[in-house]
């Protein structure tokens, strides 16, 4: 198999891999240590180069995905939590929440181009299929901001992004991550002080419903293959919610580990990951699974009909993956997907290892 699991551990400073063999048959390989307070999931170009925030050292680090490594940080602003990737690989956005701006990184130069300002406290973001235009939430201010990318392609340059809307969710909604479903047409936001999951139309910017959950607590959306549904992490009540994505209601509620946040889904079979974010375990777990913190929550929901109740539609089936302390996204890896440049990242990781002997 050439598919692998990264964790990014918050805790322990570290992403955990973990090499995927088969149907319910997981190796931990590695933990590669990055710097102090890793936020969010490693987002991955085509060409094997893997980025992830540490938000206590105002850096990025790049990773090299086939040889599981870190090979370069990159300074940002001060905080920094979400990443996006721009259509064509060339620029990096990364929200930097204590300094209320988006950094806008050259993936060639490894160098911080310019910091677009936004409103207070942007956490996590998504970037169109199309590049035009990032998606950021505003955690502190109830809103998503829209910025226009578009001078990134026709040589206006990095200085031009600006914000040009903004998409109002709710006064103390808290809008923590969001993400584009896989038509590229409608983006599912999750936040943490309401129980209800906002979708928005991107042709028009407007909020088109605002689907009931069961609970506030929303970390993170991802979608099954089909599209049919988003699967929301609620993490107050440790469940994903599962929502239909033509009628845009909660069809049902599927347990998983201790505080869920990160949500990621395999292409390949559709098996679906969450981290167990929760130091402690819940004193009454609700089905017969046993579940344990700073894990990730494997579902397979091979012949579950997830438009049904579990007692109508069959119950899924669990693993358990033990990885680092505090883990709070995760992604999903596909080394067959890769054309490899390994010039760029030795390069890159013996300048890494040239400035940590400097500061000795």
């Amino acid at each position: 198999m050439s598919v692998e699991i990264y964790s990014t551990d918050t805790d322990s400073g570290q992403i955990t891999v973990i090499r995927k063999d088969g149907p319910s048959s997981y190796q931990r390989v590695k933990g590669i240590a990055v710097a102090n307070a890793p936020r969010g999931s490693v987002k991955f170009t085509r060409d094997g180069r893997g980025f992830v925030s540490n938000t206590s050292t105002n850096s990025v680090s790049e990773l090299d995905a086939l040889t599981r490594r870190e090979v370069a940080r990159i300074t940002v602003g001060s905080g920094p939590r979400g990443l996006g990737i721009v259509p064509g690989e060339r620029y990096l956005l990364v929200s930097n929440s204590g300094s209320n701006t988006v950094s806008v990184v050259d993936l060639e130069s490894r160098t911080e181009l310019t910091q677009v300002a936004v409103g207070r406290d942007p956490r996590h973001m998504a970037i169109s299929k199309d590049g035009r235009f990032a998606y950021v939430c505003i955690w502190g201010s109830g809103y998503i901001a829209k910025l226009d990318l578009t001078s990134l392609a026709d040589g206006r340059g990095a200085e031009s992004i600006r914000e040009v809307a903004r998409i109002r969710i709710a006064e103390d909604s808290f809008p923590y991550s969001l993400n584009v479903d896989r038509t590229g047409k409608r983006a599912y936001v999750a936040c943490n002080s309401i129980a209800e999951m906002p979708v928005i139309d991107l042709e028009n910017d407007t909020v088109i419903a605002r689907v009931k959950v069961k609970a506030d607590g929303g970390r993170a959306v991802a979608f099954t293959v089909d599209n049919q549904y988003a699967l929301l992490t609620l993490e107050r009540n440790s469940m994903i919610a599962v929502v239909d994505t033509e009628t845009l209601q909660t069809t049902r509620y599927i347990p998983v580990g201790p505080g869920p946040r990160g949500i990621a889904v395999d292409d390949n079979d559709g098996t679906v990951y969450c981290n167990a974010f929760s130091r402690a375990v819940p004193e009454e777990d609700t089905v017969e699974f046993s579940f344990s913190p700073h894990s990730l929550t494997v579902v397979h929901l091979d012949g579950v009909d997830l438009s049904l109740s579990a007692d109508e539609g069959g119950q899924v089936q669990y693993d358990e993956i033990k990885v680092g302390y505090g883990p709070c996204s995760v992604s999903v890896f596909d080394s067959a997907q890769v054309a490899y440049n390994d010039s760029k990242l030795n390069e890159a990781a013996a300048k890494l290892s040239e400035n940590a002997k400097a500061a000795l």
